[in-house]
């Protein structure tokens, strides 16, 4: 349908039908202003089909008013020819043959109503934040379009204030937008700010697993943030990936190094393993024992294995040492078995050395000693006794051997001439050296030789201790 030729009934009724289907499958950002002209209510019930009348939506009346008031900005000539009463004057929109007059006004006026209807709901939604500023702009000049044409029927004045205000809002929309990207684009900024210095932050840290797995989370996070400014983003995830990689570096440098030393470790312990199993079916128990004990120290010197393979080569090498000192000690209880009766015949033996105790003046110290020599002799011909009754037994002995040498000892320092007259000499060497330090200390201290009295006095004070030793033992 051109400007100048209107619809007939059956157009009417298509157009009508179209619009009610487009109300109902518009986007629900921005609805079509016939859906919003014509509400579809929903049905009360479906007990009852309901007359027009009573099912009319209240909407209608307020409708059917604005559609009158915007038809008075109008008429109509006999032939169908259509008028706007615009600003600038009377202007022809177009002709309606279809219908009376009066049908086709309200036509028209129905073309304004929905210009009407698309710039107040764009207004309403700029102003609770539910129209983007450059969809509503698209709206306003669609808007605008239509008002220049011409081709409808109503308050042109009142059309152009609603587009101003529109306009208004749409600016005021577009500056919120802006504030809010500016804002988004700080605290986006700001954030991923804190990722990059809390990577670099990590990028020297030695627990591996938790810096691994918080790297892992970082990405994900700034994954997660919009996106903004794209050359700050670049340059700032430059500096994160460097802090990983540093990371990433370190920790495969230092497992890679564990691994060569644990490989190493387990060359090392085999060896050792190895050494320890040829001497498990050793029965020369003591120098055996011996490399036992040097192989054991050489296992703890050696790097550690990770630790299954350790707890398993510990395994290997305490089966061979076990097998071995299992060995020792079932020889060492046959060898026992048969040193016991040694024992008792030992312990005779420090009965009577014993019994030599304690040394009296009236018994002979020649005597005594004859005695012992005969006992020791009778000892040492009974033979070795088991390990564990062996300290026990000689300690004993060794007591009374302890106590003859003291007594001899003290007998012949009394009874030695040489002895004495090698103390008395010794003793008046240290007399003549004192009288000689104290000489000198004494012309020191008159000279005022601090140094020299310092160093005589310890001299004089070690010579007077020498000296009452040597008296002692003189006496």
């Amino acid at each position: 349908m051109t400007q100048d030729q209107a619809p007939n009934t059956a157009a009417s009724t298509a157009a009508s039908t179209a619009a009610n289907t487009a109300a109902s499958t518009a986007p629900s950002s921005i609805p079509t202003p016939a859906a919003l002209r014509r509400p579809t209510p929903a049905p009360a019930s479906p007990a009852k089909p309901s007359t027009n009348a009573d099912t009319a939506p209240s909407s209608a009346n307020g409708a059917s008013a604005a559609l009158s008031s915007s038809m008075a900005f109008g008429r109509v000539d006999d032939d169908g020819t259509v008028y706007l009463n615009a600003p600038e004057g009377e202007v022809r929109v177009g002709q309606y043959a279809a219908g009376t007059p009066q049908e086709g006004l309200a036509f028209f006026a129905r073309k304004y109503e929905d210009l009407v209807v698309e710039i107040d709901l764009v207004t309403a939604r700029l102003g609770d934040g539910r129209a983007k500023p450059d969809q509503a702009a698209a709206v306003i000049e669609r808007v605008r379009g239509g008002l220049a044409e011409r081709s409808f029927v109503g308050d042109v004045a009142a059309l152009e204030r609603k587009i101003a205000d529109a306009e208004t809002a749409r600016e005021a929309a577009a500056v919120r937008q802006a504030e809010h990207r500016e804002r988004m684009r700080e605290q986006t900024k700001a954030a991923r700010e804190a990722l990059v210095n809390e990577a670099e932050t990590l990028a020297e840290s030695t627990s591996w697993k938790t810096t691994a797995e918080r790297y892992s989370a970082i990405v994900e996070e700034w994954k997660a943030l919009p996106r903004s400014d794209r050359s700050v983003e670049q340059e700032l995830w430059k500096r994160l990936s460097s802090a990983r990689s540093a990371f990433d570096k370190r920790r495969r440098a230092h497992f890679a190094k564990l691994d060569s030393e644990r490989k190493e470790a387990m060359a090392q312990k085999r060896a050792l393993i190895e050494q320890a199993q040829k001497l498990a079916e050793s029965t020369d128990w003591g120098p055996t024992a011996k490399a036992l004990k040097k192989l054991m120290e050489d296992w703890k010197r050696a790097p550690r294995a990770s630790r299954s393979d350790e707890d398993k080569l510990w395994k290997r090498f305490k089966a061979a040492q076990d097998s071995f000192y299992s060995a020792m000690k079932a020889a060492d209880s046959a060898r026992d078995a048969e040193l016991a009766p040694n024992v008792t015949v030992k312990e005779e033996l420090l009965a009577q050395a014993e019994g030599l105790l304690p040394l009296s003046s009236g018994k002979g110290l020649s005597e005594t000693k004859r005695t012992l020599r005969s006992i020791q002799d009778k000892w040492d011909k009974a033979g070795d006794v088991p390990r564990s009754e062996r300290s026990r037994l000689e300690g004993r002995l060794r007591k009374v051997e302890d106590a003859v040498r003291k007594a001899e000892s003290q007998a012949w320092q009394q009874h030695d001439p040489e002895k004495q007259a090698r103390a008395e000499s010794t003793a008046n060497a240290f007399t003549d050296a004192l009288v000689r330090q104290e000489a000198e200390l004494a012309e020191a201290q008159a000279k005022g030789d601090s140094a020299a009295v310092r160093r005589l006095e310890q001299s004089v004070e070690s010579t007077r201790a020498l000296l009452e030793a040597a008296q002692r033992i003189a006496r």
